[in-house]
């Protein structure tokens, strides 16, 4: 799996300062997506074992509520794998953060059993997610009022009590 970015203070994807994480390969391309670069899946650097080992120290920190993850797209099934394991290790060591997800899949139409991205993954990864945004960027529904969200249709969903 590749990630193009890796944001330390991120105030704009979920409550308080968090690390944010933008992986890559994305199959919506969205129009007026604000992240287009990430729909390569080749894109940016390959997430390595030191990469996990620099977000895990970037969410140390007790003002660090949390991590977040963005695209390109988490729930492709070729970044399920890896986003797993990372997610696992996020909740096991660092029990207190809150985990936030993005995605342009339908939680209950294509995160199910049978649905267009579900994987051996798909429930484990949705396991350990506490707030998962899902539906695609429409540009047309654009509002920037929203908090936490680009456009009307996308929905903030609270998956775990955390």
């Amino acid at each position: 799996m590749y990630y193009g970015t890796i944001k330390k203070y991120d105030i704009a994807n979920g409550p308080g300062v968090r690390v944010s994480l933008f992986v890559s390969g994305c199959r919506h391309h969205c129009k007026g997506c604000f992240n287009a670069e990430t729909w390569d899946f080749h894109y940016g650097q390959a997430f390595t074992a030191d990469t996990e080992k620099r977000i895990l120290e970037a969410l140390s920190p007790s003002y660090i509520q949390g991590f977040s993850l963005l695209g390109g797209e988490p729930f492709e099934p070729e970044n399920q794998p890896t986003l797993t394991r990372l997610l696992q290790t996020i909740r096991i060591q660092l029990p207190d953060k809150d985990i936030w997800c993005y995605t342009g899949y339908l939680y209950d139409r294509d995160l199910i059993p049978g649905g267009k991205v579900f994987t051996e993954f798909t429930q484990e990864m949705l396991s350990y997610i506490d707030v998962l945004v899902d539906g695609e960027f429409i540009e047309e529904q654009k509002d920037i009022s929203l908090q936490f969200r680009g456009s009307r249709n996308q929905r903030i969903i609270n998956l775990n009590t955390h």
